[in-house]
C-alpha cells in the first residue's frame, strides 16, 4: 500500500511537471512569435522560474497523487465517471463551482501572502519575476506552493465532479495561470476591460 501511494504521488508530480513544461513552453513560443524580443536578456530569470516551478510541481503532485490513489483504490473522492450519475446540467455547474472555489481561495491566500512577513518569507519568490514570463506561472516558494496544492484535492473530496469536467477545470486553470504571467495580454480588450471583467476578471483564475 505504501509503495502504491508513493508511486502515485511521484507519478502525479511528473504529470504536473510535464503539464507545466508543455503549457509554459507553448506560451513562451507564442510570445517569441508574436512579441519578438520580449524575453530578451531574461535567461537567468527564466532558469530560476523553471527551477522553482518544477519544485512546485513536485509539491502539487503529492496531494494530487494521494487523492488519485484513494479514488482508484478506495473510492475516497466525489469524482465520478458515469455521465448519467448526475443531471447533465450539473456538468457545467460543477466546473463553475470548482473555478469559483479555487478563485476565492486564491484571492484570499494571495492577499494573505502580501502581509510583510509572509511576503518576505515566501511570496517574494513569485514577485522576483520582473517582468513576468510564461515560465513564471508556478514559480512559488514551497510554502506558497503548498497553499495552492491542496485546493483541488480538497474539493474532489467534497464536491462531486465528472472526470471530464475535472479535466476541463485543470485545463482552464493551466491556461489562465500561464497566460496571466507571460507579459502581454492575449485576450481582447472588450473582455479584459468590459463588464464581464468586473464580475470575474480573466486574471483572477
Amino acid at each position: 500500500m505504501v509503495a502504491a501511494l508513493v508511486y502515485s504521488a511521484l507519478a502525479m508530480s511528473v504529470i504536473v511537471g510535464v503539464r507545466y513544461l508543455v503549457a509554459s513552453g507553448g506560451f513562451a513560443l507564442a510570445t517569441r512569435l508574436s512579441q519578438p524580443g520580449l524575453y530578451r536578456g531574461l535567461d537567468r530569470q527564466i532558469a530560476r522560474e523553471i527551477a522553482w516551478s518544477l519544485a512546485s510541481a513536485f509539491i502539487y503532485g503529492i496531494p494530487a497523487g494521494i487523492v488519485a490513489w484513494g479514488w482508484q483504490a478506495h473510492g475516497w473522492t466525489k469524482i465520478y465517471s458515469d455521465v448519467n450519475a448526475y443531471p447533465l446540467w450539473y456538468l457545467p455547474l460543477s466546473i463553475i463551482v470548482y473555478l469559483a472555489a479555487h478563485d476565492t481561495w486564491f484571492y484570499w491566500t494571495h492577499r494573505w501572502m502580501h502581509r510583510p512577513r509572509l511576503f518576505r518569507a515566501a511570496h517574494a519568490v513569485h514577485h522576483a519575476s520582473r517582468p513576468p514570463t510564461a515560465w513564471a506561472a508556478m514559480s512559488f516558494h514551497p510554502w506558497e506552493a503548498l497553499t495552492g496544492a491542496v485546493v483541488i484535492p480538497a474539493l474532489v473530496l467534497l464536491v462531486p465532479i465528472h472526470v471530464g469536467a475535472l479535466f476541463v477545470v485543470l485545463t482552464i486553470m493551466t491556461i489562465m495561470g500561464v497566460s496571466n504571467h507571460m507579459g502581454w495580454e492575449m485576450f481582447p480588450r472588450w473582455l479584459v476591460q468590459g463588464s464581464l471583467a468586473a464580475i470575474w476578471p480573466p486574471g483572477a483564475l
